[in-house]
C-alpha cells in the first residue's frame, strides 16, 4: 500500500501530538474534516496506523536495563509455541523470528543487570528453548522510529 504526502503529513502531524482531535488536525493540514477522518479510517484499515496508544517508558517503570537475547529453539513444534510462552513473560516485549545462527530474537527489560539473570532464567525454562546469548543494551541513540520511513515513501512514489 502507497500513501501520499497528505497520509505522511497526516501521520507525522499524530506522531508529534497524538492527542489532537480530527477537527485539529483537518484546520492544522488545511483539508476538510471529513478528508481527515476518511484518510485516517483508510490507513487503519489498511493496516498502516496500528494503534493510537501512549508511548510508554520502560524506564520510567523501573526497567533500566535493556537487553537482546537471540535463542535457539527446538524446531520440532515450530516456532509458534516457544513465541506463545515468551509472550507470558511480562519483561519480553518483542520476540522476532530471525534468520542465521539463532532462530528468534528477543528484546527484554529488566530492573537491574541481576534482574536480567531472572528474566534469563525464565526464558530458558520454556519448553523448545535450546540456548540463549544476551547483548545489553548501554544506550539508544536512535530509538524506534518510522517517521523518516513515511516522509520516504510519497518522494519515492513520485518518481
Amino acid at each position: 500500500m502507497t500513501i501520499d504526502a497528505l497520509d505522511s503529513r497526516l501521520i507525522a502531524l499524530l506522531t508529534a501530538e497524538p492527542r489532537l482531535g480530527v477537527l485539529e488536525c483537518s484546520r492544522r493540514l488545511g483539508v476538510a474534516r471529513g478528508t481527515v477522518q476518511a484518510r485516517l479510517d483508510r490507513l487503519v484499515d489498511r493496516g498502516v496506523i496500528t494503534g493510537f496508544g501512549p508511548d510508554v517508558s520502560p524506564a520510567a517503570l523501573g526497567y533500566d536495563v535493556t537487553a537482546f537475547v537471540s535463542m535457539e529453539i527446538r524446531q520440532v513444534a515450530g516456532h509458534d509455541p516457544v513465541a506463545d510462552s515468551l509472550a507470558r513473560i511480562p519483561e519480553v516485549l518483542e520476540v522476532h523470528t530471525i534468520t542465521g545462527d539463532s532462530d528468534l530474537l528477543c528484546r527484554v527489560v529488566a530492573r537491574t543487570n541481576a534482574d536480567l539473570q531472572r528474566v534469563i532464567d525464565r526464558i530458558v525454562d520454556v519448553q523448545g528453548v535450546l540456548r540463549t546469548n544476551s547483548i545489553i543494551a548501554l544506550d539508544t541513540p536512535v530509538p524506534y522510529r518510522v517517521l523518516p520511513l513515511v516522509a520516504d515513501v510519497p518522494r519515492r512514489e513520485s518518481r
